[in-house]
């Protein structure tokens, strides 16, 4: 097996309901994702793939398709929250509102990124790893063995 890592970057904002910090005010990161996938690299001379895992452009497509061309720009809120009556009023001054299921934290977008990933990939390829840097000094990580 070799493992193959692809690099994206995106602007996302999030509001964190109920939070007892600083940061439960509506505020942007500039979110850094590293997204690892694991495979054998094809062997076929024919095939104009041969000696690859998997194309980068094709990680760089779900990935654009998936996470960044959605969530780049936008504002994430828990859609379950009372922060969806913010989200609607954002939306109608024009802004783009992602409604989460969830607490849009670093450790619940990676859940949300790694299903949307692996939905997507081809056939022998698997999601093996995901490094979702909030800050330049704050991560967090998923790992395919511990998300079994």
């Amino acid at each position: 097996m070799i493992r193959i890592t692809k690099i994206f970057t995106f602007e996302t904002a999030h509001v964190l309901y109920n939070y007892d910090g600083k940061c439960k005010n509506m505020h942007g990161h500039s979110y850094k994702l590293f997204v690892t996938v694991k495979g054998k690299p094809i062997n076929d001379l024919e095939n104009p793939k041969n000696g690859m895992v998997v194309d980068f452009g094709d990680i760089k497509s779900i990935v654009k398709s998936e996470i960044v061309d959605v969530w780049d720009h936008a504002v994430l809120i828990n859609g379950l929250s009372p922060h969806r009556e913010l989200g609607e009023g954002l939306e109608n001054q024009g802004h783009k509102v992602i409604y989460c299921t969830f607490q849009p934290t670093c450790e619940n977008m990676l859940y949300a990124i790694a299903a949307k990933i692996k939905s997507k990939l081809p056939e022998g390829i698997s999601l093996a790893y995901l490094k979702l840097h909030e800050t330049e000094n704050s991560y967090g990580e998923w790992f395919a063995e511990d998300n079994q």
